[in-house]
C-alpha cells in the first residue's frame, strides 16, 4: 500500500495534466484543419415523430416537433454568427398526413403559408438554438400508419446551413412503463426483486424493446445480462456516479398487450449505499433508441450467461404516441454513515517569503454521498488563515470572507475561505486544494482552522457524519519557532495534522487570484454543484454570513483558466 497526502496526490496531478497537455498542443498542431471562411451551421431535432390518429369526435391531440439551429463551435466569446438568416420548412411531404402551426416562442420569426414554412432570425450563438415549436396534429382524412417528411434547410450571407430531414407518422405503438412497487428503506447488502412490466397502449406493435436501467453508485444489480450493454460511470467528480444498462430485447409487443420480466431483477444495496436512485424506461428497439440512450459513450456487454426475457401478461396488441409516460423513477434511502475527515498541513516561513498549505478532506466510508437531485455540493471546506500570514492564490472554488463569514470584496488576504465541493462524493475518496501564502509576521505555532462542514448554515452539522470531532484540523505555521532566517523562497511541508492520509487520489483546486505561486498555478479543480459556498462552522469557527458561488460560475472559469478536474479513488484493504 502507497501512502500519500493531498500535496503529493495534487503535484503528481499536475505532472500528468501537463505532460497530456503537451502530447495535445502538438497532435492539434498536426492535425489542424484549413479554417473555413464562414460556419457550417446544422439542425437539430427527432428523427420521427408519431401523432395520434384523428379522433371520431373532438379535437386531435397536438404533439410538438422541436427543431433547433446548431453552431458547433465551442468558443462562447467569438464563436457565434451575428448575421441575419432564413430557414424554410418544406411542409409538402406531410400534406393530407399531418396539420402544422408554429408556436410563438422561439429564437425567430415563422410564419406558414400553403406548403412551406419560414422563419427569419439574426444571430446563431455556439450550442444550440431553439425556433418555434412545429406544432403538429393528424390530418382530418389521415389514416393510421399515414407518414411524411417535413425538410428544412437554411441559408445566410456568411454562413452554410446543413439541411435535415424529420418523419413525421399517424400512429405507433404507445409503451407505457408501469411503476414498480419497491422498498425504498434499505440496510447494506439488502436485496430485492425487481417485477419491471410495461403495456403497449398505441395502435400498431412494436418491433423490439430496449430496456434503459439507470442506478447510481450505491445500488447494483446482482446479474449482468449478455442482451445488455453496460456503460459505467466516467468518474468526473471522483466518483462512477451512475451506471447505465442497455438491454435489448427481441420480438413483437402488440398493442393493447402488456408485458413482464420472464424473471425479476435482483437489486442490491451495497455497502456503501446512502441516498439512491434507479430510472427505469422502455422503448421501442432501433438504432434512434439506442443511440440517444448511449448519448455517444461507449459501452460493455454484459457477460453473466443469462439473457433478458419478456412474457406477455394475461391481459387484453414507428415513434412513440406518448413518450412520457416510457419512464418511472425509484428513490432509495440506505441507513448508512460516512466519516467525513478534514485533512490539514504545517508548514515554515521567514517574513516575506511564501508557503503553500495543501489542505482538504477525505471519506472514510463506508457510504458514498451525493446530492444529485438538489445539486448541492456535498459539503463546505472552511479555512482560517493562521496569524502573521496572507493568502496570494488560492483555489477557484473558494471564496474570501471576513473573519465571521460575512461578504469580502477583496478576495487576496482574506481572514477566512470558503470551498464548494462536488455534488457527489465516493467513499474512500480525497479532496485536496492548494492556497499559496506570504508571511507577513512570524509568529511561533500560528495555528488557523480546517473545518468540512455542511454547505448549508442553518444546519451546519453533516447529517450523515457521526464522527464530527475529526472535522476539524490545523494548518499551523511555524510550528516550534521562526524558520530558517536564511530562507526566502518557497517552502513548507506537505504532513496532514488529522486523519487518514494513506491514499493516492485527490480531488484538487486550481489556485486563482493574483500572485499565485508554487504547484497553485495550473492545477486541478474539484468538481462543483449549484449550492452555496458559505461561512463556516464546526470547531471554533462561528456559523454566521453567507456567500454563494453557483457550479455554472465556477464551471466557466474552470474551463476559461484550463482548469482539468483530476479525481480518482483510493481502494484499503480489507474494504
Amino acid at each position: 500500500m502507497r501512502s500519500t497526502t493531498p500535496r503529493a496526490a495534487l503535484r503528481r496531478a499536475a505532472g500528468s495534466l501537463a505532460a497530456v497537455g503537451l502530447l495535445a498542443a502538438g497532435s492539434l498542431a498536426l492535425a489542424a484543419p484549413a479554417r473555413a471562411e464562414g460556419p457550417v451551421l446544422g439542425f437539430d431535432g427527432p428523427a420521427e415523430t408519431a401523432l395520434h390518429p384523428y379522433p371520431a369526435s373532438g379535437a386531435p391531440q397536438r404533439t410538438s416537433v422541436a427543431i433547433t439551429v446548431d453552431n458547433p463551435s465551442r468558443d462562447e466569446e467569438h464563436g457565434g454568427f451575428e448575421g441575419e438568416y432564413t430557414v424554410t420548412f418544406d411542409l409538402s411531404g406531410i400534406a393530407g398526413v399531418a396539420d402544422a402551426v408554429f408556436g410563438e416562442e422561439g429564437g425567430a420569426d415563422c410564419a406558414i403559408t400553403g406548403t412551406t414554412g419560414v422563419c427569419h432570425g439574426s444571430g446563431v450563438s455556439p450550442g444550440t438554438n431553439p425556433l418555434p415549436e412545429l406544432r403538429v396534429t393528424a390530418a382530418r382524412g389521415s389514416k393510421d400508419g399515414d407518414a411524411g417528411t417535413v425538410r428544412v434547410t437554411g441559408a445566410a450571407k456568411g454562413a452554410a446551413f446543413t439541411p435535415f430531414s424529420t418523419r413525421i407518422a399517424v400512429g405507433g405503438p404507445d409503451l407505457v412503463m408501469r411503476r414498480a412497487q419497491l422498498r425504498t428503506e434499505l440496510q447494506p447488502g439488502e436485496t430485492q426483486p425487481v417485477p419491471l412490466a410495461f403495456s403497449n397502449n398505441g395502435t400498431r406493435a412494436a418491433d423490439g424493446v430496449l430496456l434503459t436501467l439507470v442506478y447510481t453508485h450505491g445500488i447494483e444489480f446482482t446479474e449482468r445480462y449478455e442482451n445488455c450493454e453496460y456503460r459505467d460511470g466516467d468518474g468526473s467528480q471522483g466518483v462512477g456516479v451512475r451506471t447505465t444498462a442497455l438491454c435489448s430485447v427481441e420480438g413483437s409487443y402488440e398493442a393493447g398487450a402488456s408485458y413482464e420480466l420472464a424473471e425479476p431483477l435482483t437489486l442490491r444495496a451495497t455497502r456503501h449505499a446512502y441516498r439512491d436512485t434507479f430510472v427505469y424506461r422502455v422503448d421501442e428497439s432501433g438504432p434512434t433508441a439506442a443511440g440517444a440512450q448511449r448519448a455517444g459513450a461507449r459501452s460493455t456487454p454484459g457477460t453473466g450467461g443469462h439473457v433478458l426475457g419478456l412474457r406477455e401478461l394475461p391481459t387484453a396488441r414507428s415513434a412513440d404516441l406518448t413518450p412520457g409516460d416510457n419512464q418511472q423513477e425509484a428513490g432509495f434511502s440506505t441507513e448508512n454513515t460516512a466519516d467525513f475527515v478534514a485533512d490539514g498541513d504545517t508548514a515554515r516561513g521567514v517574513r516575506g517569503s511564501t508557503v503553500e498549505a495543501d489542505i482538504g478532506f477525505h471519506n472514510e466510508g463506508p457510504a458514498w454521498i451525493s446530492h444529485l437531485r438538489s445539486g448541492e455540493p456535498v459539503a463546505t471546506l472552511d479555512l482560517t488563515v493562521p496569524e502573521g500570514a496572507s493568502v496570494t492564490g488560492w483555489p477557484r472554488s473558494c471564496q474570501g470572507v471576513t473573519a465571521d463569514g460575512q461578504y469580502r470584496k477583496e478576495q487576496t488576504g482574506a481572514p477566512r475561505y470558503v470551498c464548494e465541493t462536488a455534488t457527489a462524493f465516493g467513499e474512500d475518496q480525497y479532496f485536496a486544494l492548494h492556497f499559496d501564502m506570504k508571511v507577513t509576521k512570524v509568529v511561533a505555532g500560528a495555528s488557523g482552522a480546517v473545518v468540512v462542514r455542511n454547505a448549508r448554515l442553518q444546519d451546519p452539522l453533516l447529517p450523515f457524519d457521526p464522527e464530527q470531532g475529526n472535522n476539524t484540523a490545523a494548518f499551523v505555521l511555524n510550528a516550534g519557532g521562526p524558520g530558517d532566517s536564511g530562507s526566502s523562497g518557497t517552502g513548507g511541508t506537505g504532513t496532514a495534522t488529522s486523519g487518514s492520509t494513506t491514499g493516492s487520489s485527490t480531488t484538487g483546486g486550481s489556485t486563482g487570484g493574483s500572485g499565485s505561486t508554487g504547484d497553485g498555478g495550473s492545477g486541478s479543480t474539484g468538481s462543483t454543484g449549484s449550492g452555496s459556498g458559505t461561512g463556516g462552522t464546526g470547531g471554533a469557527l462561528a456559523a454566521t454570513g453567507s456567500t454563494a458561488l453557483t457550479a455554472a460560475a465556477a464551471a466557466a472559469v474552470a474551463l476559461l483558466t484550463g482548469c482539468v478536474l483530476h479525481v480518482t479513488t483510493r481502494r484499503r484493504a480489507g474494504r
